[in-house]
């Protein structure tokens, strides 16, 4: 591999205005509250390393939310999906929830109401439904009398952690289709919904990204409908798509951190999460039912070293060549959480019919970060026979990640300095761009590698059907975090 990834332009001085804006001058600082047969993934310009056997065990898939078009299911229509169902905190806390919790954010009207899933199809379920709707004084649905026998409620996916509904009056239409999502106990998950509540109504109220929350419930929130449908795989590296998401990605990352997270210190999420997630890691690989094969593949103990030197070398190349921005950062952008718009409004900017949702692991990160981990999204296809193998011939060529990083840094707005200055030609930008997403890279196969054994616990212990492989899943990345960091340092 060339060197010549690692290093700046000689023609572009680390002190220009672009080189500030691009890098930022942000300080690390602390977060105080908060297989199957395999092929590898690479990073641009990173030859391949031998894939890993079929030696990965089953886990259970805990289901994301399928989104789609309301028009297109049926009351019983099935979760489609097969991705992993990233439910844990971003603020990579456990917590021991129990049915009981309740779950309100400030400035969100609430109902003391709560609903039991497994009864939405009677009649009961509609009525109490309509009163939680009346009580958070939700435009249309509440200025009305409504009948329950009249609700369509249509089940959109349904699980221990999160039940999702559409919820229409088709007698009606004039009254916006609804999104219910009722929780369900979550015992034993890395997750925090009052954070990602607080998230989803700052974000929504404050900076018209992702689904607005109209109000909470005992056990549950109201959200916008989106008349859309999910991106598939190849629909997501469609260049013109691929530039949609790239500007999308850029609004997202120009939200005020601060506004997010206030004025407690933080911390990037990769290394935090990292951090925290070890420990449970641990567990889960020394249960009795975990081969020794998959310990050695996997090996923690290794892991930790090498992600203590991988992070030195890289805060050493960010000291020498400028940092990435640290931006808010959605860190999941994966296909099922990209929608288009079907009906877009006419006069929407074309790159706003991408609507980005599902923020659970929303939180500081670096940029190049978030843009490295959407980019080995590409080499993943959730609905494949194999669900978690990624696939590295799908990975964005660099004409794919030129274009993406033209769309970003159009749309953050980095093409000239703050004094209105030319400040380097864009493929100069680019350029920079394309090292920042180089080095951070492993830190993407990494987290998501931690991520993967914690989630393996629940079929390890026996509770759990096998659809999808959390252990290979984990494999695959932390070989693809081991190769790229073998490729990246001398």
């Amino acid at each position: 591999m060339s060197n010549s990834w690692f290093i700046l332009p000689r023609f572009l001085s680390k002190e220009s205005n672009f080189f500030r804006a691009l890098t930022g001058n942000h300080t690390f600082s602390s977060f105080r509250q908060g297989k199957t047969e395999m092929s590898s993934t690479v990073g641009p310009e990173i030859a391949s390393a031998h894939s890993l056997g079929p030696r990965g065990r089953n886990a259970l898939p805990l289901r994301r939310p399928v989104h789609q078009t309301s028009q297109e299911l049926t009351d019983d229509t099935p979760s489609a999906t097969r991705s992993p169902s990233r439910c844990s905190s971003t603020t990579s806390i456990e917590f021991d929830e129990t049915a009981g919790d309740v779950v309100r954010v400030e400035g969100l009207r609430h109902s003391f109401e709560r609903l039991d899933a497994r009864r939405y199809k009677t009649v009961a379920f509609a009525g109490q439904l309509l009163l939680i709707l009346r009580n958070i004084k939700l435009p249309h649905w509440a200025a009305v009398e409504l009948s329950a026998s009249s609700v369509k409620i249509q089940k959109v996916s349904g699980s221990l952690t999160n039940a999702v509904f559409f919820v229409s009056y088709p007698s009606n239409p004039s009254l916006p289709i609804l999104l219910l999502r009722i929780y369900g106990p979550s015992s034993g998950n890395m997750i925090s919904r009052p954070r990602e509540l607080h998230v989803l109504h700052v974000l929504s109220s404050q900076y018209h990204i992702g689904p607005k929350v109209y109000g909470t419930f005992e056990n549950g929130r109201v959200e916008e409908h989106f008349d859309s449908t999910a991106l598939t795989p190849p629909e997501m590296r469609d260049p013109q798509v691929s530039s949609w998401i790239g500007a999308r990605m850029a609004e997202l990352h120009q939200v005020d951190i601060t506004t997010v997270e206030g004025s407690a210190e933080w911390e990037i999420a990769t290394k935090k999460n990292v951090r925290a997630w070890l420990h449970p890691a641990r567990e889960v690989l020394a249960l009795p039912s975990v081969s020794d094969s998959i310990r050695k593949d996997l090996n923690l103990d290794s892991f930790e070293a090498e992600w203590e030197h991988y992070m030195n070398w890289l805060d050493s190349q960010e000291k020498q060549l400028g940092a990435s921005r640290r931006v808010f950062a959605h860190n999941d952008t994966q296909y099922g959480n990209l929608l288009r718009l079907n009906n877009p409004k006419p006069g929407l900017p074309e790159h706003r019919r991408i609507i980005v949702v599902d923020f659970e692991y929303a939180a500081p990160n670096t940029a190049a970060f978030d843009i490295a981990n959407h980019f080995h999204e590409w080499t993943a296809n959730y609905h494949s026979d194999i669900p978690h193998l990624l696939d590295s011939r799908r990975y964005p060529t660099k004409e794919e990640r030129f274009n993406f990083y033209q769309s970003y840094i159009t749309h953050c707005g980095l093409s000239t300095s703050s004094d209105g200055d030319e400040c380097g030609s864009l493929n100069e930008q680019m350029t920079i761009l394309d090292r920042q997403v180089q080095q951070w890279s492993p830190a993407s196969h990494a987290m998501y590698a931690v991520w993967g054994i914690v989630q393996a616990r629940e079929t390890l212990e026996g509770d759990g059907d096998g659809e999808f492989d959390y252990i290979g899943y984990a494999r695959c990345r932390m070989e693809g975090f081991r190769r790229e960091v073998r490729a990246l340092i001398p």
